[in-house]
């Protein structure tokens, strides 16, 4: 079919709906091809603006001398007099990458180039927690209060610790009385407040006697609670000299995490590659090291990268959350794997590995519409609409948010000519995300220049009703997918649980010691609120940005629909012969191994995945 042809050479459409896709160059014809197909000339702008190409004063001249409308030409003038941006964070896990809104100014504290304020030497290479913590030599009264640490008084120890610390008297020895009183709060399971007095030890730097007793502490509290914000804060102002050979792991992975932020992605996969194998983070290195690979071009390396996490066989956990995590890893090291051999037209090769994903996988979903795509570029369309039902049935409701698929939908109808079912879609697709792209706009637009706001953007998001809202529970479920904006939120919630065992002591220590925890946790939730607030305004101006390209792109091919239909129309009316009752015949036979059974509308588990279209194109 010669127009739907014309549609995928000279559009961004299909480009920018592939979810593997990266930004795609627009020429000045690919642009004029679109002005001929008579799309609005603000649809053509947006379209230009999404494409991600640098357009230049080449492109404005050449738009001025083929007769382009003067609002393109603007648009592409102002682009080429505006100096090239910085390029934004590399993508992770396949998603495009959106350039977030910017971090709050850092504190004097952050912008310490060293912890402690001081250049290390050579006295701090390796140093190991696993020898005695220092005792002994202080004054009687701090002794006894470590001997009822030891002893498992924990709130007779944390009470007189805090006595000592609030009192003053002994400013030689703070530090081992925050190290034991943060101690004791552990073995209280306050881990919040733990975290607290163990991070005024650790900035103290590596000279410090407990600073290799207390960054373990503070590894050990990041993994019980998911959330690395705080030693993210930190790894960097530590020489990798001075890592504790108990946190080693955890803070070289920590730093790859850093230096992959700043894309500087070879000192990123210098760091992960030091991670040791028999980490349970070494899976999530590797991982990491697989999409630096991919970013850099080395797509050998990259797949070699993906297959080792994939047949890693990492240590037994015993929570369900870390083993989940790591089920998932697996699952998108298999869809990474498939989105490279997609990417250099391995088809098959791609729609192998999707197949790979297994249905109680979290990506499940994700990984049937990138095979519905595989399938729809080989043009198995009735495959392709098999595994979109399968995307759309009850089942992922509640769970999935990828509104791509209604447009691949309408794309594979499309191309079989059904252009009735086309509108029915497009009219769907915008009734169904139109106003939920308003609605998210709005908010953002609201909170991402107002960053002492962003703690009442988290409030209006996680904690206030939304009865009138056009946002549904999947996008809230996909938005949580961003394992640092999940983190913090159950961190939050742990402060909230900590609150509770506070004033679940007895009075004496409750109206003590649990008056300033309580003032801790309170100062710091208005922080870690802040920092979540950003994390979840960076997720919706991510989603923001996808539905306003697929509704620009929904324009699109509705304007193709009736250029397509219009040309159908004059086809048909040079024809005399047409028998009106002449129908169809259609051949259901399938293979000896395959049953065959008509779809009625009801959605079995067992039968989700192996859905397949019968349609016949209906193309002149």
């Amino acid at each position: 079919m010669p127009r739907f042809a014309e549609l995928i050479r000279h559009t961004t459409l299909t480009a920018l709906l592939i979810a593997p896709a990266t930004s795609l160059a627009m020429t000045c014809d690919e642009v004029m091809d679109m002005v001929k197909l008579n799309i609005p000339a603000n649809i053509v702008v947006d379209t230009m603006a999404s494409s991600g190409h640098a357009f230049t004063a080449d492109d404005a001249k050449c738009l001025t001398s083929k007769g382009a409308p003067p609002e393109v030409i603007a648009a592409a003038s102002a682009a080429a007099a505006t100096p090239a941006a910085e390029p934004p964070a590399p993508p992770q896990n396949g998603e495009r990458a959106v350039r977030p809104p910017a971090d709050p100014a850092p504190s004097t504290f952050e912008q310490e180039t060293t912890l402690g304020g001081a250049t290390f030497g050579d006295d701090t290479s390796g140093p190991d927690a696993s020898g005695p913590e220092p005792s002994g030599g202080g004054p009687a009264v701090l002794e006894e209060a470590i001997e009822a640490y030891r002893a498992k008084k924990y709130l007779t120890s944390s009470n007189a610790l805090h006595d000592l610390l609030k009192g003053g008297q002994y400013p030689d020895q703070q530090t081992k009385i925050q190290y034991y009183l943060a101690k004791s709060l552990y073995d209280l399971r306050m881990y919040h407040s733990a975290q607290y007095y163990f991070m005024q030890v650790v900035r103290k730097g590596p000279r410090n006697p407990y600073f290799k007793y207390a960054l373990p502490r503070l590894v050990a509290i990041a993994q019980l609670t998911g959330n690395n914000y705080e030693l993210l804060r930190i790894v960097a102002k530590i020489p990798p000299e001075a890592f504790p050979r108990q946190a080693r792991n955890h803070l070289n992975y920590l730093m790859g995490r850093k230096l992959f932020d700043r894309s500087e992605l070879s000192q990123s996969s210098e760091a992960f590659s030091l991670v040791s194998a028999k980490s349970d983070l070494y899976m999530r290195a590797k991982y990491y090291e697989g999409i630096i690979q991919q970013e850099q071009g080395k797509l050998k390396s990259s797949v070699m990268s993906f297959r080792e996490v994939m047949k890693a066989k990492p240590p037994v956990l015993g929570d369900a959350r870390s083993a989940r995590d790591i089920e998932d890893m697996k699952d998108l090291a298999l869809i990474n794997v498939a989105r490279i051999y997609f990417g250099i037209e391995r088809f098959d090769n791609a729609d192998n590995y999707y197949k790979l994903v297994e249905p109680d996988s979290t990506y499940w979903a994700e990984s049937l519409f990138e095979r519905a795509w595989t399938n729809f570029i080989r043009k198995d369309l009735n495959v392709t609409l098999g595994l979109l039902l399968t995307v759309e049935s009850p089942y992922f409701t509640q769970d999935e948010f990828i509104p791509e698929v209604a447009l691949l939908r309408a794309l594979t109808f499309f191309s079989l000519c059904e252009f009735t079912e086309v509108e029915r879609l497009l009219q769907k697709f915008e009734t169904d995300y139109a106003g939920m792209q308003i609605e998210i706009d709005n908010f953002v637009n609201q909170y991402r220049e107002s960053k002492e706001l962003w703690d009442q953007a988290y409030d209006s998001y996680f904690t206030n009703r939304h009865d009138e809202s056009e946002t549904n529970s999947a996008m809230f479920v996909r938005i949580l997918r961003n394992r640092d904006l999940s983190a913090l939120v159950r961190h939050l919630d742990m402060m909230d649980d900590e609150l509770l065992l506070v004033d679940a002591q007895k009075a004496l220590w409750r109206d003590t010691v649990g008056d300033e925890l309580k003032q801790i946790i309170e100062r710091d939730r208005l922080q870690y609120k802040k920092r979540a607030g950003g994390e979840l305004l960076k997720e919706l101006l991510r989603q923001n940005e996808s539905l306003k390209s697929l509704l620009v792109q929904a324009e699109i091919l509705r304007f193709e629909v009736n250029d397509a239909q219009r040309a159908d129309y004059e086809f048909k009316a040079t024809l005399d012969d047409i028998d009106a009752g002449q129908k169809r015949a259609y051949d259901f036979s399938t293979s000896k191994d395959i049953i065959y059974w008509p779809f009625n509308g009801e959605f079995w588990r067992d039968e989700l995945g192996y859905y397949e279209y019968t349609e016949h194109s209906t193309c002149q």
